[in-house]
């Protein structure tokens, strides 16, 4: 129980968190945000992009830490698809619980909509989005085959991007770890902008509806 109090005393100072826990509280933030419909407010982007600085500065392997991410993220992927499979409309029927939450849902099949399967790729670079797109996927037609492939090639280039951005930061950027607050404050609010934005579309849209 301490170790949890812990856990999300630091959710949110990365820094603090990494040195706390290391890879294993990587992998277990990337694999339940993307796996766990209950982690949509776990923090993906910027999380990821600290790990790329202090694998710059020497404290986290490159290698090891991008293997064992892509790993987490892919098979988290897989189980909300497989939930998403196996539940099928009747996740919709709830307006709300303690797992999900049925206007993230709706949202996301916006997405799907718009986009068709890119959304696979696309959302893992919107935050919410990417961990309700593999359910609504699996609730969907889409074959697992089709997903893999397309999860396969959104997860790589999330993982390796957000990455290696702090990497090449870190070693590229003097004493960029002096102002790892202020990097991470931009990488969130670039994160959430998207969302914003498609937000604000889907609130116009809606009252141009209304209107007419």
């Amino acid at each position: 129980m301490h170790t949890l109090v812990e856990f999300f005393q630091r959710l949110y100072h990365f820094d603090e968190l990494i040195r706390w826990g290391g890879h294993l509280v990587l992998i277990t933030i990337v694999f339940s945000e993307t796996g766990l419909m209950a982690g949509f407010f776990l923090p993906g982007d910027s999380l990821l992009v600290t790990a790329g600085l202090f694998a710059a500065a020497g404290k986290l392997g490159i290698v090891q830490l991008i293997a064992e991410l892509l790993l987490a993220a892919a098979l988290g992927d897989s189980l909300n698809y497989f939930v998403g499979r196996k539940l099928g409309p009747k996740i919709f029927i709830r307006e709300k619980s303690l797992l999900f939450q049925k206007d993230h849902l709706i949202r996301t099949r916006h997405f799907y909509e718009k986009y068709g399967a890119k959304t696979v790729i696309i959302a893992k670079f919107v935050p919410i989005v990417r961990t309700f797109a593999p359910v609504v996927a699996g609730v969907g037609d889409m074959t697992y085959r089709k997903f893999l492939l397309f999860d396969s090639c959104g997860v790589v280039a999330w993982v390796f991007s957000m990455i290696m951005v702090g990497f090449y930061l870190g070693r590229s950027v003097p004493h960029i770890d002096k102002h790892i607050h202020e990097l991470i404050f931009i990488i969130i609010f670039l994160s959430v902008l998207p969302a914003f934005i498609e937000f604000v579309k889907s609130r116009r849209s809606s009252k141009g509806e209304l209107v007419k």
